[in-house]
Protein backbone atom coordinates (compact mmCIF):
# COMPACT_ATOMS: atom_id res chain seq x y z
CA UNK A 1 0.00 0.00 0.00
CA UNK A 2 1.04 3.27 -0.91
CA UNK A 3 -0.05 6.81 0.91
CA UNK A 4 0.79 10.43 0.55
CA UNK A 5 -0.64 13.34 2.34
CA UNK A 6 -3.68 13.97 1.00
CA UNK A 7 -4.56 17.50 -1.29
CA UNK A 8 -7.58 17.94 -3.25
CA UNK A 9 -8.34 21.24 -5.45
CA UNK A 10 -11.85 21.83 -6.87
CA UNK A 11 -12.81 23.64 -10.01
CA UNK A 12 -16.84 25.27 -9.48
CA UNK A 13 -17.96 26.64 -12.81
CA UNK A 14 -21.50 27.62 -13.90
CA UNK A 15 -22.78 26.04 -17.40
CA UNK A 16 -24.53 29.23 -18.26
CA UNK A 17 -23.32 31.37 -21.03
CA UNK A 18 -22.22 34.90 -18.55
CA UNK A 19 -26.22 36.57 -18.57
CA UNK A 20 -27.37 34.98 -21.34
CA UNK A 21 -29.72 31.72 -21.96
CA UNK A 22 -27.10 29.83 -23.69
CA UNK A 23 -26.28 26.64 -21.71
CA UNK A 24 -23.18 24.60 -22.17
CA UNK A 25 -23.20 20.79 -21.73
CA UNK A 26 -21.78 18.37 -19.49
CA UNK A 27 -19.98 16.80 -22.75
CA UNK A 28 -18.68 20.80 -23.26
CA UNK A 29 -16.85 20.37 -20.31
CA UNK A 30 -15.34 16.49 -20.70
CA UNK A 31 -14.08 18.00 -23.71
CA UNK A 32 -12.31 20.46 -22.42
CA UNK A 33 -11.06 18.48 -19.61
CA UNK A 34 -10.14 15.30 -21.52
CA UNK A 35 -7.51 18.23 -23.85
CA UNK A 36 -6.10 19.10 -20.80
CA UNK A 37 -5.47 16.03 -19.08
CA UNK A 38 -3.56 14.59 -22.02
CA UNK A 39 -0.52 15.96 -20.02
CA UNK A 40 -1.37 13.40 -17.48
CA UNK A 41 -4.09 14.84 -15.04
CA UNK A 42 -6.59 12.72 -14.09
CA UNK A 43 -10.03 14.96 -13.02
CA UNK A 44 -13.28 14.09 -11.54
CA UNK A 45 -16.70 15.68 -13.05
CA UNK A 46 -19.49 16.02 -11.27
CA UNK A 47 -23.05 17.97 -11.96
CA UNK A 48 -24.30 20.44 -9.12
CA UNK A 49 -26.74 23.43 -9.20
CA UNK A 50 -25.79 26.47 -7.79
CA UNK A 51 -28.96 28.28 -6.19
CA UNK A 52 -28.50 32.04 -5.19
CA UNK A 53 -30.71 34.80 -4.95
CA UNK A 54 -33.06 35.46 -7.52
CA UNK A 55 -32.18 32.34 -9.57
CA UNK A 56 -29.94 29.25 -9.96
CA UNK A 57 -27.61 28.02 -12.67
CA UNK A 58 -26.58 24.54 -13.71
CA UNK A 59 -22.96 24.11 -13.63
CA UNK A 60 -19.86 21.33 -12.93
CA UNK A 61 -17.01 20.73 -9.95
CA UNK A 62 -14.40 19.40 -11.59
CA UNK A 63 -11.80 17.95 -8.93
CA UNK A 64 -7.95 16.78 -8.70
CA UNK A 65 -6.67 14.90 -5.88
CA UNK A 66 -3.28 13.82 -4.99
CA UNK A 67 -3.30 10.11 -6.21
CA UNK A 68 -0.33 7.94 -4.93
CA UNK A 69 0.11 6.44 -8.22
CA UNK A 70 0.81 9.44 -10.18
CA UNK A 71 2.51 11.61 -7.21
CA UNK A 72 2.46 15.59 -7.68
CA UNK A 73 3.64 17.81 -5.71
CA UNK A 74 0.61 20.53 -3.98
CA UNK A 75 1.91 23.67 -6.14
CA UNK A 76 1.78 21.40 -9.09
CA UNK A 77 -1.15 20.38 -8.68
CA UNK A 78 -2.86 23.74 -7.85
CA UNK A 79 -1.29 24.87 -10.91
CA UNK A 80 -2.56 22.41 -13.17
CA UNK A 81 -6.21 23.38 -11.95
CA UNK A 82 -5.93 27.25 -12.29
CA UNK A 83 -4.62 26.55 -15.67
CA UNK A 84 -8.01 24.09 -16.50
CA UNK A 85 -9.88 26.76 -14.57
CA UNK A 86 -8.84 29.33 -16.42
CA UNK A 87 -9.67 27.59 -19.90
CA UNK A 88 -12.81 26.95 -18.54
CA UNK A 89 -13.86 30.31 -17.96
CA UNK A 90 -12.77 31.00 -21.53
CA UNK A 91 -14.11 28.26 -23.53
CA UNK A 92 -17.85 28.17 -21.44
CA UNK A 93 -17.86 32.02 -21.61
CA UNK A 94 -18.13 32.77 -17.63
CA UNK A 95 -17.39 35.46 -15.74
CA UNK A 96 -15.99 33.76 -12.83
CA UNK A 97 -14.83 30.54 -12.03
CA UNK A 98 -13.47 29.93 -7.90
CA UNK A 99 -10.68 27.29 -7.16
CA UNK A 100 -10.66 25.74 -4.13
CA UNK A 101 -8.11 24.11 -1.94
CA UNK A 102 -8.29 22.83 1.84
CA UNK A 103 -6.66 26.34 2.67
CA UNK A 104 -7.88 28.97 0.28
CA UNK A 105 -10.31 29.83 -2.72
CA UNK A 106 -9.10 31.78 -5.97
CA UNK A 107 -11.68 33.80 -7.85
CA UNK A 108 -10.50 33.85 -11.47
CA UNK A 109 -12.47 36.29 -13.73
CA UNK A 110 -12.44 37.84 -17.50
CA UNK A 111 -11.91 40.87 -18.59
CA UNK A 112 -14.93 41.30 -19.90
Amino acid sequence: MKTLRAYNVQIWCGLKKQYTDKIYSIQDVRTICDEHCKDGDCVTITKTEYRYKGGYEKGVVVGYIQYPRFPRKKKEILRRALMLAETMLIKLEQYRVTVTTPYKSYMISSSK
